[in-house]
């Protein structure tokens, strides 16, 4: 695996409790799954038709009903808020000709050029990677994840959980009737865009019944997650593959659970270009 950046991730070590594999994970799961609200900064770093790409962006999240307010260091704005405009979100692009779009979150033009949707900002890979319903083709890879240590992650004590795969590979994958490529994409735990990419296929499409794809037999091989002392949420989230580094994320300036007044989720508010 790549070592994690030292300025964010050093190796000095941090005098903290001990804490098991399960507590840690448990603890994990639950910090993700009771948030109400989130307010950070991340930092993404993405292997995009085999070049990397970097961005910077200010994130505000709120959840039932799902709510998220994104602004990258380009200038480009996504607000989405469930069940408002026909289910689209805004799109202001900071380019000619300088208008709001709306455009679906699911859709390909949103989804050009990055691993994940809006609606899938935050956490929600995190809680993807550690699934354990037992509903996966190849069930397992959640259990390989160990506690292996502690860390400082921008001056914040933090737990250190690896998984190591080497299983990792593409698989032959035939359905017996007709699926997307998201569907394929949760039954093997791996994340849609590897599918699309290997496969030559857009986002969203349809694999007819009979049609042999490939499709990777878990999320990574090697996946290290740098999670917050106090608040178990992940600091660094880091994924290898086959082909070395696929993604990482480093998110900053972390406040969950504090009230977002609503004002900040409409099109209207003061300092938004949408």
């Amino acid at each position: 695996m790549l070592a994690l950046t030292g300025l964010l991730c050093s190796s000095a070590p941090v005098a903290a409790p001990a804490i098991s594999t399960e507590t840690l994970i448990s603890r994990l799961s639950s910090a993700i799954e009771n948030l109400k609200t989130l307010r950070c900064n991340v930092r993404a770093q993405e292997r995009i038709a085999g070049k990397y790409q970097q961005a910077r962006t200010a994130m505000k999240m709120s959840f039932s009903p799902y709510k998220v307010y994104l602004r990258n260091d380009q200038g480009i704005e996504v607000l989405y808020v469930t069940g408002q405009n026909g289910g689209d979100a805004w799109v202001y692009p900071n380019s000619f000709p300088y208008v709001t779009l709306s455009l679906d979150p699911n859709g390909s033009i949103m989804r050009k050029s990055q691993h994940h949707s809006a609606l899938e900002a935050g956490y929600g890979t995190i809680s993807e990677l550690l699934d354990g319903s037992g509903q996966r083709v190849t069930p397992g890879f959640e259990k390989t994840f160990r506690y292996t240590g502690d860390t400082t992650v921008v001056g914040r004590p933090a737990y250190v959980l690896r998984s190591v795969y080497p299983q990792f590979r593409y698989v032959s994958y035939k359905p017996t009737k007709a699926e997307t490529t998201k569907t394929i994409a949760a039954k093997f735990g791996c994340g849609e865009y590897r599918i699309l990419e290997r496969n030559g296929l857009s986002v969203g499409a349809t694999v007819p019944a009979g049609k042999t794809i490939q499709v990777p037999n878990a999320y990574g091989s090697r996946i290290t997650i740098c999670v917050d002392q106090k608040l178990y949420l992940p600091l660094v989230v880091q994924v290898n593959d086959d082909k070395g580094l696929f993604e990482k994320f480093e998110f900053s300036d972390v406040v969950a659970n504090q009230p977002i007044p609503a004002a900040e989720f409409t099109k209207g508010y003061k300092g938004y270009k949408l």
